[in-house]
């Protein structure tokens, strides 16, 4: 799979802090479950799939590549 850059470096910028944050908060939300509230299991997939969108983000933000402008859409940045 071949990507090419699409976006901006405002874009690229954007996309790579987005991308942390998300990391950032899935990994905290991970640690409160693994730490204090093991038996809620569904707080374990919203923690994997925020995880899961920062590794994306921060994918796409370093090859300068958007997905949603590669299938056409239009988006601000």
């Amino acid at each position: 799979m071949i990507v090419r850059c699409n976006i901006d470096a405002k874009g690229k910028a954007t996309r790579l802090l987005s991308g942390v944050f998300f990391l950032l908060v899935g990994l905290g939300l991970l640690l409160v479950v693994v730490f204090s509230m093991p038996e809620i299991s569904w707080l374990w997939m919203v923690g994997v799939l925020l995880v899961a969108i920062g590794v994306f983000q921060v994918f796409e933000g370093w090859a300068g590549w958007c997905v949603l402008r590669a299938m056409g859409i239009k988006t601000r940045l």
